[in-house]
């Protein structure tokens, strides 16, 4: 089973050895069947087959051997969370001694692990919710990864880099995968819709709670609100990043980010499977 549009640099691009998957983690075993098209996969509509693929997928990684969540976390696809590293590490390659800021890492501390794992990058991820920093925080101390991942909370959910940057700090790029929804009645709408979509009504076969799917204001409110406040920090990190699932607001950040001065704003197209996104990457 290949993804379709990976990084030529990604590992799974060439799709799933589920033996070897097995290897790494067996408790992904019971979930793996060969379907009508006689293809070896999973129920994609199942949450538990889905963590445990994941699992699979993160502990090809020597560097990586626990990863527990809780269920009501999001359960990050491995291989489009990978591409975006992938795709960081082409625009900041040149750089010595990388230092990575990741603005709300969730409970699976996802970005900081795939980084260190891929690249030896350092991090000091943020979020606000004080039981997901708790969770990343287990997964740090359990792969032995403090001297790596730095935690920081961030107390008022109005701010983004306000509040977390010190003086010292000094980034090769800051990332981001921003809340998509405007308020928990859009989140829990869509997640229905994905539900009917796989045709099944019974399980979701995605969580998240409130600070991982919506932010007052949706995407585009989050993007303007971290846009500006890179401006009061353009020293602090040579390339300010983020996801943006939405096309249509990556014109209004790039009207702003010239009003603001931005230098340099360039787009980076990704593609896995049938979902598009992107990545907006600007600096001072």
């Amino acid at each position: 089973m290949k993804e379709k549009g990976l990084h030529p640099k990604n590992k799974f691009d060439k799709g799933y050895n589920f033996d070897e998957l097995i290897k790494v983690n067996p408790k992904l075993k019971p979930f793996v069947a060969t379907n009508k098209y006689d293809s070896v996969t999973i129920d994609f509509s199942n949450p538990e087959a889905v963590k445990e693929l994941n699992k699979a997928l993160l502990f090809t990684y020597d560097a990586i051997s626990v990863w527990d969540f809780p269920d009501a976390n999001l359960c990050p696809p491995i291989p489009g969370r990978l591409d975006y590293i992938h795709h960081l590490n082409d625009l900041i390659s040149s750089e010595e001694n990388i230092k990575i800021l990741d603005i709300g890492t969730g409970a699976t501390c996802i970005y900081p692990l795939l980084g260190v794992a891929e690249y030896h990058w350092d991090f000091v991820a943020t979020d606000i919710d004080l039981d997901s920093l708790d969770t990343a925080q287990d997964i740090i101390y359990d792969n032995k990864l403090e001297s790596k991942i730095e935690l920081r909370q961030q107390l008022d959910e109005q701010q983004i880099l306000k509040g977390i940057l010190k003086d010292e700090d000094s980034f090769s790029a800051t990332i981001c995968n921003p809340p998509f929804y405007k308020s928990a009645e859009e989140a829990q709408g869509a997640n229905k819709r994905k539900n009917r979509n796989l045709g099944n009504n019974a399980v979701r076969n995605f969580s998240g709670n409130n600070n991982e799917l919506w932010y007052v204001g949706g995407e585009k409110a989050f993007l303007h609100n971290y846009l500006y406040e890179s401006s009061l920090f353009k020293e602090k990190s040579n390339w300010f990043t983020s996801l943006v699932s939405k096309k249509e607001n990556v014109e209004s950040l790039e009207k702003s980010s010239k009003k603001l001065g931005v230098k340099e704003f360039k787009v980076i197209p990704m593609s896995q499977g049938n979902k598009v996104t992107r990545i907006v990457c600007w600096r001072f």
